[in-house]
């Protein structure tokens, strides 16, 4: 099968993400970090701001999904692309004039307010490009390739960041991110497809209009719709893993032992950021595979069996946990659980990811896919600080045993429902 980089388009694209993925990256890592240096710390000004920009972007992305399906995709892209650009930019130079502590902080949030807007305007027109650039049978291998992409850049990125952060001043860093969007739009202002623009204006009723003909679009294609509830169970279980787990076993079980794996090279904390590279490395390997099979016509039976394999990974996890950890008989022999844990993970879950969103993308109407988009990133967005909540309580009442546990039965009844589901022979 002829790669899909010899398509002109998903070139443009790919590298146009990589560009602005990796500013994205520098950026959330970078404000994070600084409001903590100008506020001393101040644990409530940072989750506000990481709170403002999520309800933010949440709010605009519904009107992303419309304006991805009635305008030009690519247009939408780079547009945003430089709008992000600019107010970095501008935040840049505002901060450089103004240097005392409130003013970066002020600045800080209205440049995270407007950008995450249009963030929310940007997601559903990207996610919903690729079908119209790249033939069917290639969707795998390119949304493999952007598998592969986050995967590296998840382990590269965070270092990086973290180095860059220490070694150049803050504006200097702002300055790379906001190149690094305007570049990203560059490469996006040269994306052709034959678009069809829908007849009549864009006004208040007729987005309105449109936002319910997606969510009909949804209740109507019953495939679609299990489809659409199985990923919303997927991040919803898996989400207090990586959340609330690891977090709450590297502060209570790991930090409290007098000794424990590789103690003398590894932090607890840096513990927590293996276990990252592991599943992002497995992912990465994971999805190079992928982009190199060919493309499966049903998958929904595979991923429901992959769900099941997931489910007993995280079994063993619980009872690793409670024999091991709990019972006190090797810590150590639970960090080489988790790692081996993390690399299974990793390489189902990609095996999971790439397909469906594959299959999402060649059942949906390209008509309505950015508003179809939109519904599950909202939805699956709004669930997981639920399932965040939700684990919390667990871990606060009954331990890390009863969580794992929560997660295990969540994946294998997410696993059942699509076996017996006749539906998941069509996906």
């Amino acid at each position: 099968m002829q790669n899909v980089f010899q398509n002109r388009n998903f070139r443009l694209v790919f590298f146009g993400a990589l560009v602005s993925n990796v500013g994205a990256l520098l950026y959330s890592f970078a404000v994070s970090f600084y409001i903590l240096e100008i506020t001393e710390n101040n644990a409530f000004l940072q989750g506000l701001y990481l709170a403002l920009c999520g309800a933010v972007n949440l709010i605009f992305m519904p009107i992303g999904g419309i304006m991805g399906d009635r305008f030009h995709k690519g247009k939408i892209m780079f547009v945003c692309d430089y709008l992000k650009g600019g107010i970095i930019l501008l935040a840049t130079v505002t901060m450089l004039l103004f240097r005392t502590p409130d003013a970066h902080l002020c600045i800080l949030f209205l440049a995270g307010i407007f950008g995450n807007a249009i963030g929310g305007i940007f997601a559903p027109a990207s996610s919903a490009l690729l079908p119209h650039i790249v033939e069917d049978q290639k969707l795998q291998q390119a949304n493999s390739y952007f598998s592969v992409m986050n995967s590296l850049q998840s382990i590269v990125g965070v270092v990086l960041a973290g180095v860059l952060y220490a070694t150049v001043p803050i504006h200097l860093l702002f300055l790379i991110v906001g190149v690094c969007y305007v570049l990203s739009g560059v490469s996006e202002m040269f994306i052709r497809y034959a678009h069809a623009r829908p007849e009549g204006k864009l006004t208040v009723r007729s987005a309105l209009s449109d936002f319910i003909d997606g969510l009909r679009y949804i209740k109507a294609q019953r495939a679609l719709l299990m489809l659409m509830i199985a990923i919303l169970f997927i991040n919803f279980f898996f989400a207090p893993i990586t959340s609330n787990f690891i977090p709450f076993f590297i502060k209570t079980d790991l930090a409290g032992a007098k000794h424990y794996l590789f103690d003398t090279l590894l932090t607890p904390e840096l513990w927590s950021s293996v276990l990252s590279v592991l599943i992002g490395a497995s992912s990465m390997i994971g999805a190079l595979i992928l982009s190199a099979k060919p493309q499966a016509e049903k998958v929904g039976r595979r991923v429901a069996w992959l769900l099941l394999v997931e489910a007993v990974i995280l079994l063993g996890l619980s009872g690793g946990y409670w024999i091991l950890v709990r019972r006190g008989v090797s810590l150590n022999a639970f960090l080489l659980l988790m790692a081996a844990g993390s690399l299974l993970t990793g390489f189902a879950i990609v095996n999971i990811n790439v397909p469906t969103t594959t299959v999402l993308m060649r059942i949906v109407d390209k008509s309505m896919l950015s508003k179809v988009n939109s519904v599950i990133s909202i939805s699956s967005q709004g669930l997981i600080p639920i399932a965040s909540v939700l684990a919390g309580a667990i871990l606060q009442g009954l331990g890390s045993t009863a969580l794992l546990l929560f997660c295990t039965v969540g994946f294998t009844l997410t696993a059942v429902m699509l076996l017996l589901n006749p539906k998941t022979k069509e996906i």
